[in-house]
């Protein structure tokens, strides 16, 4: 693979959001491309003008940047719609080689004269002879024997008969290439040595490397990776999984652990490793290891990641990751009450205990809100009929002891034991006063971090509730 002349190229349609099937492709893309010293193409396939929107091509660029793929990493963006002149010639070279002959059979007419609506075309327009016109559309005419075999990294050399590949249209009744034609002529201008995509674009290959070869050209060498499955082995579908990146890193996934995750779908390190330098998964990445068998896209497997991935940052790293999500409009608390210092002193018991970014505003609110969020079902498990007793002498004992944590938990014990409680049972009551919530960071250093006049003032609110 070490060769400057490979040429890559990842070619999504800005037609919705940024698949993570489109994500791990443009991994396996960059990394081949960065191995080698060759080059990635960026082109955007933005012929289907009744679904392509600007914003989708920016959320193109955006996701990938947001994976690390920046502007000097490849080579673009290049825009299909500009290459409408070499899809006219090659439409022009295939007619003139009697490659190609218009039609205009629709699908009614098909279906009468084979009998089925699931036989392909039957080939009726092949000898008639007929020209440009409205409603006709162009088809390739395939070989009528023989065999196409698609030589490809992951999958050896899938064989296909070319008495059942049908002639398949290249381009609509308004001249314009479909999908297949485009496709190919754009990988021929812009010099692709290697095809990389998902394992559904195998049907087409073979349909592709004809064309190739029609205009006198050799294919490129083809890798279909493994298609990405839920957890009932389905094909990953937006409509029914979470499949879209941006919503990923909205909900706070770093891109490191997002881009090692996504690596592992269909291939794997050595060593039984798998969380491990972006460096590393460079240096070992090879095409020839990727698995064909569908890869598991694991939501939960990929939290885990990010929560280890999360870990690993210093904890100076980490405030700074936060910050987008504790300086957002959407806090429950008012912009003016958040308190940098006070987070910077409990952030690393937060780092240990969070799996992605979000999920530091629920644990960290009770810093910054006047008062503690309301839990019904945290307030009726906590405070039971010893809590009101239990309070009141921990508002005593701690409107003069000293204000360190260890203090504050040694005084709390000693409070409990005097009621045969446990600090577990005695410390309920006092967490959901203070926090609003069961579970969250170590109380005593919690509330070390709240201080003594807000610690008080919320037993207090809880006293007066009680009573």
């Amino acid at each position: 693979m070490a060769s400057s002349n490979l040429r890559v190229r990842f070619a999504p349609s800005p037609t919705g959001m940024f698949h993570v099937g489109n994500a791990r492709s443009v991994l396996f893309n960059w990394v081949l491309a960065r191995q080698s010293g060759g080059t990635m193409v960026l082109r955007i396939e933005d012929t289907d003008a009744a679904r392509n929107r600007p914003e989708w091509v920016q959320g193109i660029l955006d996701a990938m940047e947001w994976l690390g793929i920046g502007p000097s990493e490849y080579e673009g963006p290049l825009f299909q719609s500009d290459y409408a002149q070499h899809h006219r010639e090659a439409i022009d070279r295939l007619l003139a080689a009697g490659r190609a002959y218009y039609c205009d059979c629709n699908r009614d007419q098909i279906i009468a004269r084979t009998g089925s609506e699931h036989k392909g075309y039957d080939g009726f327009c092949r000898n008639r002879g007929q020209t440009v016109g409205e409603g006709r559309a162009l088809r390739f005419r395939t070989p009528d024997d023989g065999s196409t075999v698609i030589v490809d990294l992951v999958r050896g050399k899938p064989t296909f008969d070319n008495a059942l590949i049908e002639d398949f249209v290249i381009a609509r009744g308004d001249g314009s290439p479909v999908f297949l034609l485009a496709n190919v002529v754009d990988d021929m201008v812009m010099g692709i040595t290697h095809v990389i995509r998902a394992e559904e674009h195998l049907p087409n290959a073979p349909k592709q490397q004809l064309l190739w070869e029609a205009l006198g050209a050799e294919p490129p060498v083809w890798v279909h990776a493994p298609i990405l499955v839920n957890e009932k082995r389905q094909k990953l579908s937006k409509r029914r999984d979470r499949v879209a990146l941006e919503d990923f890193r909205a909900e706070g996934y770093l891109a490191e652990a997002m881009r090692n995750y996504l690596m592992l779908l269909g291939w794997a390190p050595s060593g039984d490793r798998e969380i491990l330098p972006w460096d590393d998964i460079v240096a070992e990445f090879r095409l020839e290891d990727v698995n064909p068998s569908p890869a598991f896209f694991d939501v939960k497997k990929l939290r885990a990641f990010n929560g280890d991935y999360i870990r690993a940052l210093s904890v100076e790293a980490f405030v700074e990751a936060c910050q987008p999500w504790l300086r957002a409009e959407t806090v429950p608390w008012r912009p003016e009450a958040y308190d940098a210092s006070a987070f910077a002193a409990v952030a690393e018991l937060a780092q240990t205990r969070i799996a992605v970014l979000s999920e530091i505003v629920p644990m960290v609110d009770f810093l910054f809100l006047d008062e503690p969020a309301a839990d019904e079902a945290a307030w009726a498990k906590a405070m039971k009929a010893d809590a009101p007793a239990l309070l009141a002498a921990v508002v005593e004992a701690y409107e003069t002891c000293e204000w360190r944590a260890e203090v504050l938990k040694a005084t709390l014990e000693t409070i409990g034991a005097e009621r045969g409680l446990k600090l577990g049972k005695a410390q309920a009551p006092v967490r959901v006063a203070v926090t609003g919530r069961t579970v969250g960071l170590p109380l005593f250093e919690s509330i070390e971090v709240l201080g003594r006049e807000r610690t008080v003032a919320r037993l207090r609110a809880a006293l007066d509730r009680l009573s």
